[in-house]
């Protein structure tokens, strides 16, 4: 079954409706490709797709073990390159709030971030850089 379906609405901008529930995504070249960059890009949903995935594991894990982690932001930054244009790297950036996390809990959060699927699924050559800052 289709899980999205993609219309390309002209001008380097396509809309994306996921299936299941009918939410939409517009995406949009970014300037330095042509594009108007006025919506995320592919590749920003790429980096903001790692970024999730990884977010969501340690939610799981966190929340099976009765660690808060609500209010946790999350900092993504894309890196590309050129010859052939790509994603090089992601670096994901993860600030937890100020609850006094036990180095166990911190341990058993942080255990996860690279084994989701987002970031299982993502060529070697892409550089998956994950920092914590507790």
């Amino acid at each position: 079954m289709t899980t999205i379906k993609t219309i390309y609405l002209g001008e380097l901008r396509t809309e994306n409706e996921h299936l299941q529930s009918g939410n939409k995504v517009i995406t949009d070249a970014p300037t330095d490709n042509r594009g108007k960059g006025e919506y995320f890009s592919p590749t920003d949903l790429l980096a903001t797709a790692l970024g999730s995935c990884i977010m969501t594991i340690m939610g799981i894990k966190a929340r099976d073990n009765g660690i808060d982690i609500e209010g946790t932001q999350v900092d993504v930054t894309k890196i590309m390159a050129s010859d052939p244009r790509r994603v090089a790297e992601v670096v994901v950036e993860f600030t937890f709030p100020a609850k006094n996390y036990t180095d166990e809990e911190k341990q058993l959060v942080e255990s996860v971030a690279g084994i989701s699927p987002v970031p299982l699924s993502l060529h070697p050559d892409l550089v998956q850089t994950i920092r914590f800052n507790w």
